[in-house]
């Protein structure tokens, strides 16, 4: 049994004033985050449990090379930042077996799940929006559980159906072209391929229990196919993704992309990777905010939300390396003229709209 853990941190809703001269921004926009439900769409700090480099019940620093590609977070520190919601992921390792892949999915479901319980004070596990206002009204960071690669079940229906709705996302492919489809990921032997006819079922199935369907990493080819596959009565989600009428980047979604996700209702997650968001360096996170205010500008303000790829081998603004300098995203979008509901929006209304359509609201 694994021990009780407690995630004593800092409670800046006590003292706004204080977290804003640190951050050095204004108190305004540190008492609109701090007033908003703040959802991450993507954190990968799973993987880095189970290759054990380290835990993330427990509060690290920057990690050896300065939150770069990891320790960019961790409950401690996501409890600080008032991160009220995120997806935490299981990837998949594409070297495993059909049978392996299966077996070791359900083994790393168990073992998320008991990583997060044993968190009771603080964290509760999520599945639907009324579960999040449950661990809104309870002071607690609501933990969905998500999966990247859709080849984690190994061909078999009944691999996904025992998970139940525990699984509230399933990104169909990550960085490897897998049975289910092809990556966007330039070095792959099928580039003109899209989705499988597995994937094709993949995404049926996923309808069927009412779990997101993920565009994020797969090509062009294969994110029409699985829109044209999908129940247009469910929203589609793309996490963590750059876009590519900012950047454009193998890794990006174009104009088009979003379109087709806003069609359903569904929401665009930025990610904080500077590679897909740009060469301005020296913009920091006002790069995250160029790509944010693309998504607003193309399908409207209901569609853009945050998805980080914290922990994900990803090298992230320098003013903003870890979760608990998120709120600098708030002055960035102030200084831009977007408004307090839309900022709102972004940062967690949008993920609960669509999950409350996908799942019934709270």
């Amino acid at each position: 049994m694994r021990a009780m853990c407690s995630l004593a941190s800092p409670d800046h809703r006590s003292d706004p004033a204080a977290w804003a001269r640190r951050l050095g921004i204004a108190r305004e926009a540190v008492e609109l985050y701090l007033a908003s439900d703040v959802i991450d769409l993507h954190v990968d700090s799973f993987i880095w449990k189970r290759l054990g480099v380290y835990d993330p019940t427990q509060r690290h620093g920057s990690g050896l090379f300065d939150a770069r590609f990891y320790s960019h977070t961790d409950l401690p520190r996501l409890r600080e930042a008032r991160v009220t919601g995120a997806l935490w992921v299981i990837t998949t390792n594409p070297f495993r077996s059909a049978a392996g892949r299966a077996h070791a999915f359900t083994e790393n479901l168990r073992r998320l799940r008991d990583l997060l319980v044993a968190c009771p004070g603080d964290v509760l596990v999520a599945r639907t929006a009324a579960d999040y206002a449950a661990a809104r009204a309870a002071d607690k960071h609501a933990a969905f559980i998500a999966v990247q690669g859709g080849n984690a079940f190994g061909g078999d229906a009944a691999t996904l159906e025992r998970a139940g709705d525990a699984v509230v996302l399933v990104t169909l492919v990550h960085l490897s072209t897998s049975p289910v489809g092809t990556s966007s990921f330039p070095v792959n032997l099928r580039r003109g391929e899209g989705l499988t006819p597995l994937g094709i079922e993949l995404v049926r199935q996923l309808n069927a229990q009412r779990i997101f369907v993920d565009l994020a990493h797969i090509n062009r080819r294969g994110f029409f196919d699985a829109v044209a596959a999908h129940d247009r009565s469910q929203p589609l989600v793309v996490s963590h993704t750059g876009v590519s009428g900012v950047h454009p980047h193998w890794r990006n979604v174009d104009d088009g992309q979003l379109r087709a996700v806003a069609d359903t209702g569904g929401v665009v997650g930025v990610i904080y990777e500077y590679g897909f968001l740009g060469d301005g360096r020296s913009k920091g996170a006002a790069l995250v905010v160029d790509h944010l205010q693309h998504v607003v500008h193309t399908v409207g303000e209901d569609h853009a939300a945050l998805g980080s790829d914290w922990d994900g081998l990803i090298t992230t603004p320098r003013d903003m390396p870890t979760c608990l300098e998120l709120p600098r995203l708030v002055q960035l979008m102030l200084d831009r003229g977007f408004g307090e509901g839309c900022i709102r929006k972004i940062l967690g209304g949008n993920f609960l709209r669509a999950l409350g359509q996908l799942r019934g609201a709270a």
